[in-house]
């Protein structure tokens, strides 16, 4: 199979809920229908609201050596020479002010912030909840050790309120000093305002010489919102949350059962 006969050049993929199982791995038939598409010429850009250093893991144990767009497409990293290409720093400041504003409506709140570079930590208050699993994080106690260093985004949650309530009263009432998006069970997050999943892929794809018109992105969250706005062709999961759904192209079975595959699968037969 040659390049002209697939419909899309460029496989944008967001990872948890999406090409990663609930489990954290990925299905040997998805990594098949992956190899396949990359082999018949086209390439494939993981696009994750994770930071690298939550993300290179997962690009080794995929022997990935593209482009990723990490941290909600703060960072453009190349895995085969490890390095950043691109990274993009949310002003403390402005942090800290938005921070206070949301709080004077919610109460306080719980936090984390990613610092940046390849091996930022994610710092996280003793009350912030964790998922489980491999992610190294580092506790601190004084709300100052936040901004002592560079970061990427802020992290919030609240004990009662949910994600959709906690991420729209946070937009209404900073949504002219920064970004909020909704990327998890548990996972609100303050970004630079006007960044988003698809500054960066935009970003990425021009690198390859590739364009939105050649592009099919996969995700589950609204924080996939924007993406699939960029691309030609966005396909939420089965699994994926009612907003993305009702933007998306198409819906294909979940992250349990191998939906990226099936699209590809399909590409792959024209």
């Amino acid at each position: 199979m040659t390049t002209p006969a697939l419909a899309h050049r460029l496989i944008a993929t967001d990872l948890d809920g999406t090409l990663l199982r609930d489990d954290g791995s990925i299905s040997e038939r998805t990594r098949a229908a992956l190899a396949e598409v990359t082999a018949a010429g086209a390439a494939h850009i993981i696009v994750t609201g994770r930071a690298v250093p939550w993300t290179r893991h997962i690009l080794d144990s995929l022997g990935y050596e593209g482009l990723a767009v990490c941290a909600q497409g703060a960072q453009v990293y190349h895995a085969g020479e490890r390095r950043l290409l691109t990274s993009v720093t949310l002003d403390r400041w402005l942090a800290a002010v938005a921070l206070a504003k949301i709080e004077a409506e919610t109460g306080p709140l719980a936090l984390a912030a990613s610092r940046d570079g390849l091996d930022g930590e994610v710092l996280v208050s003793a009350d912030y909840r964790v998922s489980e699993g491999p992610l190294p994080v580092a506790r601190f106690d004084a709300r100052d050790e936040l901004w002592s260093e560079p970061i990427n985004k802020v992290y919030i949650q609240h004990p009662e309120l949910s994600d959709d309530a906690l991420a729209d009263i946070a937009r209404q009432s900073v949504g002219n000093l920064v970004d909020v998006v909704m990327a998890g069970e548990g996972v609100v997050e303050i970004l630079p305002l006007g960044l988003s999943k698809a500054t960066g892929l935009s970003l990425a794809a021009r690198r390859l010489k590739l364009t939105a018109a050649d592009t099919i992105a996969f995700g589950d969250m609204p924080n996939d919102i924007p993406m699939f706005g960029w691309a030609a062709h966005g396909v939420a999961m089965a699994n994926a949350h009612d907003s993305l759904k009702a933007v998306a192209d198409e819906v294909t079975t979940s992250n349990e059962d191998d939906g990226i595959a099936v699209v590809l699968e399909r590409l792959l037969q024209g």
